[in-house]
């Protein structure tokens, strides 16, 4: 039996789309707040989400950001309120709402977005990483400025990114939901029918994943293609992995498409470049796994978390993603530890960062200063096995300084280690 949380403060709103909905077959759950919304959603994840706005403690909106941060957006989310504007609606869509209702909400509107919204979540059951939840660096959060800005433009966006290192992620940030997303997992159509790609992204995004990868005739295709975009009001989004430039210079990319396509180039950061966000990213990831039931219930040490920071990640996050499920799948016990990662790594042949060799020195000093007490804070939470106690005396600090340093620092920490040995 499909599951739907309804989330309103409002209890006679509660009330009457928890009997309509069950009437229809369907098992539903009340949550009166934000704080009840997220307690029910960690617990067991619904199959849809019935939002509503205005609520007390924290807002809808809100509420959906902070799910969309935190890669927990993974079923249909459906926002509801009886004040709300095309602006709302429009910022509640683009977070990653699967539609906006209006108060008061229509018995046959409510039933057939209700039907929709999971017809979509059967589609796609994994929804991907979200652009809020690839970190929160500097370089990442630029990122995301970047991206804001070109948002609203038509013309194709370049997306210069290593392979794995988030590129179809900002895509679908570029995308308006509930539009076509086309992303064909070859490219032979560009050069045999590039019209009917064109066609099923109509009034939507057609992404590509390497246009480096191109044959001359998928180049020629491509470019056909280009010149009719606004026939099909579909927007273009191409990831590359190499330096076009280059290869306009070596004459194996054609020239008339590099400038087609590289009037707006947004550049992704390599995992490498924001490694501080490596151990957030890995719990998401874990978090995940196990949600959708193919990982077992397993959590990181402390330990572990900073350990995966300091790798330089050559396969960026479908490396780290792919450390992770294999360090849960084979950890004997319920927490995956230092010597898990470690081991695992080693298979990988990922070897750890040296602290020198990880020390940015093109920084201003203040930024450069936090890079380099982060390296070492995290060098003696290794060697103490994140036994804080240790890591005070060792070195020569106040506990209770040692823990807001390393909070400033972004550094994770584990209650569990508190204690002296």
């Amino acid at each position: 039996m499909q599951q739907i949380l309804v989330v309103d403060d409002e209890v006679g709103i509660r009330e009457l789309l928890s009997e309509i909905l069950r009437d229809e077959g369907y098992q539903v759950r009340l949550a009166e707040n934000a704080s009840q919304a997220r307690e029910m959603r960690v617990q067991n994840r619904p199959d849809l989400i019935l939002l509503d706005i205005w609520m007390p403690d924290t807002d809808g909106i809100t509420l959906l950001k902070e799910w969309a941060a935190g890669g927990m957006l993974t079923v249909p989310v459906v926002m509801m309120s009886g004040h709300g504007t095309i602006e709302t609606a429009v910022e509640a869509t683009r977070i990653g709402a699967f539609d906006f209702l209006e108060k008061p909400i229509a018995l046959q509107k409510l039933l057939g977005t209700v039907g929709r919204a999971l017809k979509r979540g059967a589609v796609e059951p994994h929804a991907p990483l979200s652009l809020g939840s690839l970190g929160r660096s500097a370089v990442i959060n630029e990122l995301k400025q970047r991206l804001e800005r070109v948002r609203g433009l038509r013309s194709p966006v370049l997306v210069a990114a290593e392979p794995g290192s988030g590129a179809e992620v900002c895509a679908r940030f570029l995308h308006q939901p509930n539009t076509p997303w086309v992303a064909p997992d070859s490219n032979g159509m560009l050069a045999e029918a590039p019209m009917e790609l064109a066609e099923k992204a109509r009034d939507g995004t057609l992404f590509l994943h390497d246009v480096s990868e191109l044959t001359r005739l998928e180049q020629r295709g491509l470019l056909l293609l280009i010149g009719k975009l606004d026939k099909y009001n579909a927007r273009l989004v191409c990831a590359v992995s190499r330096s076009l430039p280059d290869m306009v210079s070596g004459g194996t990319f054609d020239v008339r498409l590099f400038g087609a396509l590289s009037a707006v180039t947004v550049s992704v950061p390599s995992l490498r470049q924001h490694r501080e966000d490596v151990p957030e990213l890995a719990s998401l990831m874990l978090a995940r796994g196990i949600e959708a039931k193919e990982l077992p219930q397993k959590h990181f040490s402390t330990a572990a978390l900073n350990a995966l920071r300091n790798h330089d990640w050559p396969g960026n996050l479908l490396q780290l993603e792919n450390v992770v499920r294999s360090a849960a799948l084979s950890a004997l016990g319920d927490e995956i530890t230092l010597d898990d990662v470690q081991r695992v790594a080693a298979s990988f042949n990922l070897e750890p960062v040296t602290p020198a060799s990880s020390l940015p020195l093109d920084l201003p000093l203040r930024e450069a200063r936090d890079a380099f007490e982060r390296v070492y804070f995290e060098h003696h939470l290794g060697l103490e096995s994140s036994n804080m106690s240790r890591v005070a005396e060792r070195v020569g600090l106040e506990r209770t300084h040692l823990y807001r340093k390393l909070k400033q620092l972004g550094i994770r920490v584990s209650k569990r280690n508190e204690e002296p040995a």
